[in-house]
């Protein structure tokens, strides 16, 4: 069984029962207990339950400067996250103008822009890479890179954004709440995701429903300031205008 099925498996459990342990997941995955502990740590690391002696529960509404790494985050919700990153990859056209913001959704926009005649600024040194090679016209803004996210930070990365302007830019996120906004745990990642929403005509976030109701401890726009993406919307934010259920 992959990996991100048994992941799926875990939450679905976990929504149902609310609590579980170690050795029903052994069971029911058909699996090692050495397994089942590193999906239950990896899940709890990305905020989405919460770990416990002998097994998991579901997962309370908590604040968290944990970041997780790229090989962790490529891994949750993929089909979502490819569902929505096709989409927005249909909103790109020939003259777009578009900041492309580091994260694993947003890098799989990049795998539905071949032929793309739209010029493309990123603060990923893997997505830059990426549409080099595809021939696309793009530009890496410079800074500290960040290990964990592979993300360009820093007050060089914010002063080269204040010189372009966007027509639209896509954006990641750990956490939507509508109180705390759009959420990230660290502050370098945040102040250069918030220069680059205020450089954009139209700012959009890749967010499986996952993201809502999770806050991290650095908000980086309001809720109201950006358009969302999403595969699924939870019954408190179906009423939202900027919250659009992509098919």
């Amino acid at each position: 069984m992959l990996t991100e099925q048994r992941y799926e498996i875990i939450l679905k459990l976990l929504e149902e029962k609310r609590s579980i342990t170690v050795t029903e997941l052994k069971d029911i995955l058909n699996t090692s207990e050495s397994t089942v502990r590193r999906d239950i740590t990896a899940l709890d690391k990305a905020g989405r339950l919460t770990k416990v002696f002998g097994g998991a529960v579901v997962l309370e509404r908590k604040v968290t400067a944990y970041e997780p790494t790229v090989a962790q985050k490529s891994e949750l919700n993929k089909k979502e996250k490819e569902k929505i990153a096709e989409y927005a990859a249909s909103l790109i056209k020939a003259d777009d103008f578009v900041y492309l913001d580091a994260g694993t959704t947003t890098g799989l926009i990049l795998d539905y822009l071949e032929g793309t005649k739209a010029s493309f600024v990123t603060n990923a040194v893997s997505h830059a890479q990426r549409l080099a090679k595809m021939g696309i016209h793009v530009f890496l803004i410079g800074g500290e890179l960040k290990s964990s996210t592979e993300a360009v930070v820093g007050s060089q990365a914010i002063k080269m954004l204040s010189m372009y302007h966007f027509t639209k830019g896509f954006f990641g996120t750990n956490g939507i709440t509508k109180r705390e906004g759009f959420t990230t745990p660290d502050t370098n990642e945040a102040l250069v995701k918030e220069k680059a929403v205020r450089q954009c005509r139209d700012a959009y976030v890749l967010a499986d429903c996952s993201k809502f109701g999770q806050v991290s401890s650095v908000t980086f726009e309001e809720f109201a300031h950006m358009h969302i993406l999403t595969e699924k919307i939870p019954e408190e934010y179906q009423e939202c205008g900027n919250v659009l259920k992509v098919e």
